[in-house]
């Protein structure tokens, strides 16, 4: 029972992932047809981002009340009804109103399933947990990819991601009995308690006064920008600036989030003998070498195809990474507080920082994609290596 739960949960993490990369790899084909313009692609991702927050924060009164398998079955049934509704959109305010529910999902099952797997089962599951996710961000640019080139259209493409929702939110249905049969679920809901006090007892202002908290902050936000920019506007970069076809860009998209993926099941093996601080380094280290092949002047498509796979590669072990590093940087009793004003940095990255690309794209030039990725990994090396020289004087 135990094994069977947790290939649920991970199942339950694929369906977080699936509908993740598709906007992105659907969006140069919408913006045409919908004749809006490209950077509106920005406008829809805001929407889900702060749909995301907003359930993230309501879902430990949720997964109190309603407990964690409900939570987790409502939140992919309603991704599963956005996504139909994306499907059947002939409009940009259609789909505007769809994003709302979608993000709303997508924020409660995260935090649900997150918090159940780091109470329930060892250390190592988390980090492959999110291996899951990479699979279903992996999934779905292929899926688009044979709508688009089967002359389906990206109403297909959706569709087709929605019946696969619709079958997993029916096996995490049927799975509602063994959620029970874990341990007894009032503990989780203290530990969530115990979570909040501590968050509040340190308080916004006591966080910041900490040295070296806003830097982590300033890094954190960098590395969420990049990554969600990239993943957004790959595709529009290759089609609309390198001549592209969208179904070839589509599918090299589905390649950034598989190197994200394996970066992250590989980080799972390698993190205790590197330890956090050697992985960020290596991480942007690889991170600035696919940049540069992604946009050296005169470099090939599929130099810059390999370029976009390097930089997922890099990604992936920066986030568990600094994460991981919280308490030992800044004390277990701190800890929680930091990690919960790190997820509002990461989400400010995540919701704004796309969309500000995308007006840049719009007025100025979508050819600046590179160079925009450049600033944030140039960021996050001079914020976290000024980060470790105030622990190592600490």
């Amino acid at each position: 029972m135990y094994s069977l739960l947790l290939a649920i949960i991970y199942i339950a993490f694929i369906s977080l992932g699936l509908p993740d990369a598709l906007l992105g790899s659907a969006w140069p084909v919408i913006h045409n047809q919908l004749n809006v313009p490209l950077s509106f692609a920005g406008i829809v991702s805001m929407i889900i981002s702060i749909g995301t927050i907003i359930s993230s924060l309501l879902s430990d009164g949720l997964t109190r009340r309603f407990k964690v398998g409900l939570v987790t079955v409502t939140s992919v049934l309603m991704t599963a009804v956005a996504l139909l509704g994306f499907s059947i959109s002939d409009s940009f305010l259609q789909i505007c109103f769809w994003a709302i529910p979608y993000g709303l999902g997508a924020g409660a099952v995260d935090a649900a399933l997150n918090n159940y797997v780091a109470i329930h089962y060892k250390s190592r599951h988390m980090s492959w947990l999110h291996c899951f996710w990479g699979v279903g961000a992996s999934i779905s640019p292929y899926i688009m990819s044979y709508s688009l080139t089967g002359g389906h259209g990206w109403n297909h493409g959706y569709l087709l991601v929605s019946i696969i929702q619709m079958v997993l939110t029916l096996i995490l249905f049927i799975s509602l009995p063994m959620w029970k049969g874990r341990n007894n679920e009032s503990n989780i809901s203290n530990n969530i308690s115990t979570s909040e006090d501590s968050s509040n007892a340190l308080g916004l202002n006591g966080a910041l006064k900490i040295k070296g908290v806003k830097l982590v902050l300033i890094t954190f936000f960098g590395y969420c920008a990049l990554e969600s920019t990239a993943g957004l506007w790959a595709s529009s970069y290759f089609v609309e600036y390198r001549g592209a076809d969208p179904d070839i860009a589509a599918r090299f998209v589905s390649l950034y989030y598989l190197g994200i993926t394996f970066g992250h099941f590989l980080s799972g093996f390698i993190s205790e003998k590197l330890g956090d601080k050697s992985l960020i380094r290596y991480g942007l280290i690889i991170i600035f070498l696919g940049i540069i092949l992604l946009g050296f002047p005169g470099a090939s498509n599929l130099m810059a195809f390999v370029g976009l796979v390097i930089i997922g590669f890099g990604c992936a072990p920066i986030y568990p990474s600094i994460i991981h590093a919280t308490p030992g940087n800044f004390g277990e009793e701190n800890s929680q507080a930091i990690i919960g004003i790190q997820m509002a940095s990461a989400y400010t990255g995540i919701t704004f920082m796309p969309l500000l690309f995308g007006f840049i794209a719009n007025h100025i030039n979508i050819g600046l994609y590179p160079i925009y990725l450049l600033v944030f990994a140039f960021l996050m090396i001079i914020m976290s290596e000024r980060l470790n020289k105030i622990l190592a004087r600490r």
